[in-house]
């Protein structure tokens, strides 16, 4: 379980398909959910913001993860984008080699 990470993404809604689409056909994730509405309040430039965006939560590996990581960075729009990445601590077995599986053929 150890090398499953999943990945969060907050990205404006009419982007997100988009790049979660491209993140599954690259094989840098075996599967995005899109979480479609989210509300994201944040400081930027010295002001309170508020913008309503989707919410992507990506399955990976640890090794795809620096690829992923600069693939994001490379498509999304924001100059500063979010991704957090956790460690995946328990999971059916099943689906986690699933993942390992989709990823590695990359």
């Amino acid at each position: 379980m150890e090398n499953i990470r999943v990945v969060f993404v907050s990205i404006p809604r009419d982007e997100a398909n988009k790049l979660a689409r491209g993140l599954v056909e690259k094989r840098l994730a075996a599967c995005v959910n899109v979480v479609p509405k989210i509300e994201s309040y944040f400081w930027w430039d010295n002001k309170l913001e508020h913008d309503e965006e989707a919410l992507l939560i990506i399955k990976t590996t640890q090794q795809r993860f620096d690829e992923l990581r600069a693939w994001v960075v490379e498509n999304h729009p924001y100059d500063l984008p979010e991704i957090i990445s956790l460690p995946l601590s328990d999971g059916l077995s099943d689906y986690i080699e699933w993942v390992k599986k989709e990823t590695e053929r990359g």
